[in-house]
């Protein structure tokens, strides 16, 4: 049975009912006028207040959203006010990139190296639709990406639409409420997991590692589905629900390639759970997170099954809050496990089963005041998991393993206030960031005449990153 394009057992039909109760409810619902540049419109409050350097979140950045981004600044004018201005955004993204090799890019109008373009433009709906109904919602135009002949493309990118509340029980508050999304972990608070997690932008012309877990962003765009969600206490966290795939006409008319992601037959469940107290200047988070998929390898024959795959993501954060400066401690951890049934009876993988992990660990400093605001960023990244002589035939070591390091230096000339000459709601953050592989595909950096060196592709990439 299929509901709204959704491949689905009855679980996902009702994720996929929830989903389009709370739209259908945000389209019919009498709009008020509500970071996004436009949610610093909605709460009167500068980008700074939720975010040390954007889009990493503060705790009030974290409450907020979880409030499904509805809080609103006293003096909100009402839908129809003549000074109401819709909740709408709008961002670039400007890079240059270089290698440490030229890439091939035959076909391709990109030169071999040292390119520079517009590498995304995205519009938003970000903000309260109702009392206790919000929306971040954006469309994205996607510069080319490495290996690609084309000139680019617009998609849907990023979707979260929430309900949320607020209530006690026993005498301890709660927040509570449901997201609409389509990407497991976009929904989530913490910069930790795959959606929103470091690095926040980066090239998208320099070759890649190419072995990823499913939970890391495999199913973005891909996928419709609902969780749950409670904050107890301001402390507690936990959420559960599910995704169906979307029917491939669905995800063409979406702007995204169906083929590009996992063939997924029923339900995908996810769950996320955290301990996240804040006190004081400090706020620290541990948690874990996952989702499970059956996923028909593309080449198997009808009849052959599926392969299972078990993602499990384990994550800490803690953060400071200083007086004009601000401390971030990340990690992250995620365990794949596949059961490759269907992919081993077709000769598509040598072993029957497989693992897959992936560490990243970063550590962020935000100095700077009200302007003139510098971000230092440095982070370790390893994914490494079982040889394979068929998933990894094209990487000399047939396995998949890639490790390095990656340093980032970024500037915000308007760091916790609005701009005094621009227009208010302006923000900007310029950067240069630089990747440096150990390994990479499972090839190290001793050169062996094979074109295998890591190092080939460590790059350099700077960018101009821009919201209004």
């Amino acid at each position: 049975m299929d509901f709204c394009g959704l491949k689905s057992s009855w679980w996902v039909t009702a994720a996929g009912a929830a989903a389009l109760v709370i739209m259908v409810t945000a389209l019919v619902t009498p709009r008020q006028a509500e970071a996004l540049p436009s949610f610093a419109r909605q709460t009167g409050l500068a980008c700074g207040a939720c975010h040390t350097a954007f889009p990493q979140l503060t705790p009030l950045g974290r409450r907020f959203k979880l409030m499904g981004y509805t809080q609103t600044a006293p003096d909100t004018k009402p839908l129809g006010s003549s000074e109401w201005i819709p909740p709408v955004s709008a961002m670039t993204v400007f890079g240059f990139t270089h290698t440490n090799t030229p890439i091939d890019n035959a076909g391709s109008p990109l030169h071999r190296n040292d390119n520079f373009e517009l590498q995304q433009a995205s519009l938003f709906y970000g903000g309260a639709i109702t009392e206790h109904i919000g929306a971040f919602v954006q469309g994205t135009y996607a510069g080319p990406q490495f290996g690609s002949q084309a000139l680019g493309k617009f998609m849907w990118d990023n979707l979260d639409v929430r309900y949320a509340n607020t209530t006690n029980i026993a005498g301890v508050p709660v927040i509570y409420g449901v997201s609409v999304n389509n990407n497991p972990t976009v929904q989530d608070v913490w910069n930790t997991t795959p959606a929103w997690g470091f690095p926040f932008t980066a090239s998208n012309l320099a070759n890649t590692p190419g072995a990823k877990t499913l939970i890391d962003n495999g199913f973005a765009g891909h996928v419709l589905g609902a969780t749950a969600y409670l904050f107890v206490n301001d402390m507690w966290y936990v959420e559960g629900g599910g995704y169906g795939m979307l029917e491939g006409g669905i995800q063409d008319s979406l702007g995204i390639v169906a083929a590009d992601g996992p063939q997924t037959s029923g339900a995908i469940p996810y769950f996320r759970t955290a301990f996240a107290p804040t006190w004081g200047p400090h706020s620290f988070e541990i948690g874990a997170f996952g989702l499970f998929a059956d996923v028909t390898p593309a080449g198997a024959l009808f009849g052959t099954g599926v392969d299972q795959f078990r993602d499990i993501g384990f994550d800490s954060q803690y953060q400071y809050m200083g007086d004009g400066y601000a401390i971030t401690l990340r990690g992250t951890y995620l365990n794949e496990h596949q059961s490759l049934g269907a992919s081993f009876a077709n000769g598509l993988a040598a072993n029957q089963s497989n693992t897959l992990n992936t560490f990243r660990a970063q550590v962020e400093v935000a100095l700077g005041g009200a302007l003139n605001k510098w971000i230092l960023t440095g982070g370790y990244f390893n994914t490494w998991g079982s040889s394979d002589a068929l998933l990894y035939a094209a990487n000399r070591t047939l396995s998949p393993n890639s490790d390095g390091w990656m340093a980032e230096i970024a500037y915000m000339p308007f760091g916790k206030t609005n701009p005094p000459a621009l227009w208010p709601w302006f923000n900007a953050k310029i950067g240069l960031q630089y990747v440096w592989y150990n390994k990479f595909n499972g090839a190290s950096t001793n050169f062996d005449g094979m074109g295998t060196n890591a190092r080939d592709n460590n790059t350099l990439y700077a960018f101009l990153w821009a919201a209004f």
